[in-house]
């Protein structure tokens, strides 16, 4: 099996996106998380842009020793030079450097032309070789370079001592054809193409990030920039999780990779949480509804045999099981499903009845709830005492406050309270609740959306916890978005609590 080489971006390209920037701190903790996924180089940043950044290279260097660490530069002697600088502590270091070569690039941006354009590409990778033995170079916009001109900067670039050579689609122009097509145009006219590898860099501004680095990789390109979740500028990268994924699952795409798919779920919620970019519900391999079913011919199929609907075993990207989603579009099936869960076993004719009160409940309201079901079948009153409800909720947070919460709670006739220090208000408030429940509860997600728009927005929380190798999901709306992200946290902790109960009935 030939190898193709994962580069990541995210603590690059994925980090220019507003608002998504890190501090050292936490771009080490996901360098390490890309670590333990398996990939083979970071691009840990671009040193001479920041302070910050020449300090994170550094200590990502540090911190990280299997991968090569990667620093970007413009082909400019002072950018080498720093970036060279931070990269001393790497195990295996790896300058990146490059200069535009389409001709919006050479005439508008640089003001230059195709050969000084090429004069300065060679001085470039020559003078990173002076630093470390691992160069790169970036034919930025290669995407709008036309193949004979593209053909003649990457065979110059190898020539000078580049190792990798990668071939950009930077505005995310191309269409999986031609840009499938430019790689085999250097593959069959740059006589010296062998010494190097191709790599490919995509974004996703039409759509096209996903199929163009596939269809690359058929083409002969053996090395793939990606990034967690698909972020980076304006629409976004390549996915790793999709370009993974899509490799796995094709066997006559015969490709070693060396990713351990199971760590993708947990660096996807990784990087969403640091980057505070929540994944869209719908994102492929990693998004909450990638393996949910809501129809009832869908969830029919998936109970019977998991492969009716779904290509990809949920385990195989770290997700615990499949979620069929109760909703007015559900089956008896379904119902049947979740009504066994709770240890309920109707007949066909009882199955009937309940199945058209369902069917009403769910016309009404969008989520229902195992709360729900059980009122459904009259067992509200025997597990009522069983359910956590919060009374008193009290927060104290500023800039020079460290943030604490005290929360009090009602199971039954039984009142708690404890006080907890968090990172924010609600990460205390949720220490809280995990100290009076004694259990190792796990925040997986975290999604706040407004419902209505104003001052006084009604918010919706979304949370999804894991605990004893299983997930649980809460739900909660408040014009508090304090409140109602305790009232969620408390939603799944009451249906762990039900679900403990429930097999302790079963022993």
């Amino acid at each position: 099996m030939e190898k193709v080489y994962i580069f990541d971006t995210t603590l690059r390209d994925a980090e220019q996106v507003p608002g998504c920037q890190l501090n050292t701190v936490e771009k080490i903790e996901v360098a390490r998380q890309l670590e333990k996924l398996g990939v083979d180089v970071i691009e840990a940043g671009f040193p001479v842009s920041s302070p910050g950044d020449f300090k994170s290279v550094v200590e990502i260097s540090r911190a990280v020793t299997r991968p090569t660490i990667c620093a970007l530069t413009r082909a400019v002697k002072r950018d080498i030079e720093v970036a060279a600088e931070a990269l001393k502590h790497a195990r295996r270091g790896r300058i990146h450097t490059g200069i535009g070569t389409s001709p919006y690039h050479i005439r508008e941006k640089l003001k230059s032309t195709p050969e000084e354009v090429i004069r300065r590409a060679v001085e470039a990778v020559k003078y990173a070789r002076q630093f470390v033995d691992d160069v790169e170079f970036y034919a930025e916009d290669a995407g709008r370079t036309g193949e004979e001109f593209l053909a003649r900067v990457v065979e110059a670039v190898i020539k000078a001592g580049a190792t990798v050579v990668n071939i950009p689609d930077t505005t995310g122009y191309c269409l999986p054809d031609e840009y499938g097509a430019k790689i085999a145009y250097l593959m069959h006219h740059v006589p010296n193409v062998d010494r190097v590898i191709l790599s490919t860099h995509c974004h996703n501004d039409l759509g096209m990030a996903t199929a163009n680095t596939l269809a690359a990789v058929r083409n002969g390109a053996r090395q793939v920039e990606v990034t967690i979740n698909g972020l980076g500028e304006r629409a976004g990268n390549t996915a790793l999780e999709e370009v993974v994924m899509a490799i796995a699952c094709h066997k006559n795409l015969a490709y070693e990779l060396g990713i351990n798919t199971r760590e993708l779920s947990r660096t996807s919620r990784l990087v969403s949480t640091l980057m505070r970019v929540p994944v869209q519900p719908n994102k492929a391999i990693v998004g909450r509804n990638a393996f949910a079913h809501s129809s009832g011919i869908h969830q029919d199929g998936v109970l019977k045999s998991r492969e009716t609907y779904e290509i990809i075993d949920p385990g195989e990207v770290g997700v615990d099981e499949s979620s069929i989603i109760l909703t007015a579009r559900s089956g008896r099936a379904a119902l049947k499903h979740h009504l066994k869960a709770l240890g309920y076993l109707p007949g066909k004719q009882e199955l009937d009845i309940l199945y058209r009160k369902f069917l009403e409940l769910a016309d009404k309201k969008k989520d229902v709830t195992t709360r729900d079901l059980e009122v459904l079948v009259g067992d509200e009153a025997s597990r009522g005492d069983r359910y956590i409800h919060l009374e008193a909720l009290q927060v104290t947070c500023g800039a020079t406050t460290i943030p604490t919460a005290t929360v009090r709670v009602r199971q039954g006739e039984e009142s708690a309270t404890a006080t907890a220090h968090g990172n924010g208000p609600i990460d205390a408030a949720f220490n809280a609740i995990k100290s009076i429940t004694g259990r190792q509860i796990h925040l997986e997600e975290y999604l706040v959306q407004a419902i209505t728009r104003g001052s006084d927005d009604l918010g919706k929380v979304h949370v999804q916890v894991s605990h004893g190798g299983r997930a649980y999901y809460g739900f909660a709306a408040n014009v508090d978005t304090v409140s109602a992200s305790v009232e969620a946290f408390l939603d799944a902790v009451t249906k762990i609590t039900l679900n403990d109960a429930r097999h302790e009935h079963a022993l």
